[in-house]
């Protein structure tokens, strides 16, 4: 049994399902990363569950086990000048076609987490907390969060000072006062107000 999921939402379903989760709708900074999956029932993983509620080494030892068992499996994403143009649930939506697309294996339904899905060439259906739900959602969640993370982590080092490893990019007290201090960097979405606040602000600094 694996811990916190309940198999029955997919239990009937005798075809090849997807799941499908995003992360970094929220912040200011950074791509949106989603990620779908194929589970392979005849290769379970124990411990799958929202990637949010599980340690980053936890996650980190399921992302390898998701990668090496999976039936089929794709990371994508929508850039931030993607979002600044679409917005973010557009870009979002772009970015789990992108995910489906990039299966080897095309599933027969597609199990989005959220409210809504996006168009697709097969069946999709939306599930509400669907990572704590869904075997597959679940682990596309933790796909989406370790890859996202990892590319935090290399942009603290590329803009220093941020914070941007330790809150990922979303508005902390800490990256909003840094923003502010520091201006924006070229990772920033401009279309979110607290980078546009920042923008106007050295923009108004200029033109004393």
């Amino acid at each position: 049994m694996q811990m916190g999921l309940d198999f029955t939402l997919v239990a009937e379903v005798e075809e090849l399902v997807a799941g499908v989760d995003e992360v970094g709708r929220g912040p200011l900074c950074g791509a949106v990363v989603t990620a779908a999956v194929i589970l392979d029932p005849n290769r379970p993983i124990l411990g799958l569950n929202d990637s949010k509620k599980l340690t980053e080494a936890k996650r980190e030892k399921l992302y390898d086990e998701i990668i090496e068992k999976s039936l089929s499996w794709c990371i994508a994403r929508a850039e931030v000048e993607e979002i600044d143009e679409l917005n973010i649930l557009h870009a979002t939506m772009l970015a789990m076609q992108r995910a489906v697309a990039g299966l080897h294996i095309q599933p027969k339904l597609a199990m989005i987490d959220g409210n809504r899905c996006p168009k697709l060439p097969m069946r999709a259906e939306a599930v509400v907390q669907g990572d704590g739900k869904v075997p597959a959602i679940a682990a596309a969640s933790i796909l989406a969060k370790v890859s996202r993370d990892r590319e935090m982590a290399a942009f603290e080092l590329i803009y220093p000072g941020y914070g941007i490893g330790g809150h990922k990019g979303y508005p902390t007290p800490v990256h909003l006062e840094a923003l502010a201090r520091l201006g924006p960097t070229p990772i920033h979405r401009r279309s979110f107000a607290p980078v546009r606040q920042a923008y106007e602000a050295l923009e108004g600094l200029t033109q004393v």
